[in-house]
């Protein structure tokens, strides 16, 4: 027995190769297949991520252009405001000129106050000298010596006018001082408070310049990346343009083969008495079965196994499973090898065989349709598992 299932698995992987070598004769050369839904299917689904690739590279192209508009403002607005700091450290620097002038101008007054307050301190010392060594001598004497009470009372006024001026001079003396060290101290304090606001206005320029840096290096990023999503949005653009040339071609070919599979519904068909099924039928059949639907319910599998054999029943189609199953573009697993790999392991399950034996024996539960596919938008069928038949 277990001969026979090898001699059975051998035959038919000599047929496959056979078939492979030679076209199946069909009585319609085009048709409505599941391998052309099911491109078209991915190509839709293909330009639908294009489109929402695109959709979102020009949001993001938006996005940054937004940025590059804000920063570029930025910018201009950082640039006016050094403008205005250079302006104000120029008029600083020009005022601090001035100032210096004055200051150098004060000094040159300062030296000769000074000078004049050392002559001045001479002379007070001089003067204090002689009062404490003759001025009460001088003073009796001259009062004296006057040759009258007239004459005593104008030596008198004399002496007070001197005591006077002295007390005057003296004054004058620390006015001086004063008023220089007054001068003194209101430069120190100008020039210190120039020295800060020139400190102050190089930091800010500083710190604008530090900005108008960064905002620069920040702009110059966002023209690279919104050069790159141009580059991006005009790939995604071509990349659509040839989805919707690929999904033009694909419907137009959809529409040929749904022409004609309609054409195929209203021609004669054969009842399942007047098929006679070659050895190695059912184990073929049962592993398209396992590789269609075998992750499937019962009646998913019924249902696949049922098409082959409305095919086999159909006046357009090949007469034979054989011939049905490897006719070119039907089945994806055959052309993805899967089938080939199912049959040299046997992967079809007790199910798988029981649909066949089902299917063989004429029993549908899908009716007549000869094709299934994954469901999509816009075809209406019996929907039994993953699929819709129709």
């Amino acid at each position: 027995m277990k001969h026979t299932g090898k001699r059975n698995r051998t035959a038919i992987l000599l047929l496959v190769l056979l078939l492979g070598a030679f076209p199946i004769a069909s009585a319609s050369t085009a048709y409505a297949t599941e391998a052309t839904r099911k491109k078209l299917q991915e190509a839709e689904n293909a330009k639908k991520e294009t489109e929402e690739d695109l959709g979102e590279t020009k949001e993001e192209l938006e996005n940054l252009n937004a940025q590059k508009s804000s920063l570029q403002g930025q910018l201009n607005t950082l640039n006016g405001q050094l403008q205005e700091v250079s302006d104000n450290i120029a008029k600083l620097e020009r005022q601090i000129d001035e100032k210096k002038k004055e200051i150098e101008i004060t000094k040159e007054e300062l030296a000769d106050a000074k000078a004049t307050e050392e002559w001045q301190y001479d002379c007070m010392k001089k003067r204090i000298q002689f009062i404490y060594e003759t001025q009460d001598y001088v003073m009796l004497e001259m009062l004296f010596s006057s040759a009258s009470f007239s004459e005593f009372l104008n030596r008198s006024d004399y002496i007070e006018q001197l005591s006077a001026y002295d007390r005057e001079k003296l004054e004058e003396y620390k006015e001086t001082k004063e008023r220089i060290q007054a001068v003194e101290l209101q430069l120190e304090e100008e020039m210190q408070e120039l020295d800060e606001y020139k400190a102050q206005v190089e930091e800010e320029k500083n710190r604008v310049a530090g900005l108008v840096s960064q905002t620069s290096t920040n702009l110059a990023g966002k023209s690279n990346e919104i050069s790159q999503a141009e580059s991006e949005a005009l790939a995604y653009e071509q990349k659509l343009k040839e989805h919707e040339q690929n999904i033009s071609e694909l419907q137009a070919k959809l529409a040929e083969e749904i022409r004609l599979s309609r054409l195929a519904a209203q021609s004669s068909w054969r009842d399942i008495s007047e098929v006679s099924f070659a050895e190695g039928d059912r184990y073929l059949l049962a592993n398209l079965i396992y590789c269609e639907a075998g992750g499937e319910g019962y009646a998913g599998q019924v249902a696949v196994g049922a098409v082959v054999i409305n095919r086999v029943l159909s006046s357009v189609y090949p007469d034979s499973v054989v011939g049905v199953i490897y006719q070119g573009g039907q089945f994806s697993p055959v052309a993805s090898g899967r089938l080939a790999a199912a049959l040299a392991e046997n992967k079809a399950t007790e199910s798988c065989y029981q649909a066949a034996d089902e299917a063989m024996r004429g029993n549908t539960n899908v009716g007549n349709c000869v094709y299934f596919r994954t469901p999509i938008e816009g075809l209406s069928g019996i929907n039994i598992g993953g699929h819709v038949f129709y």
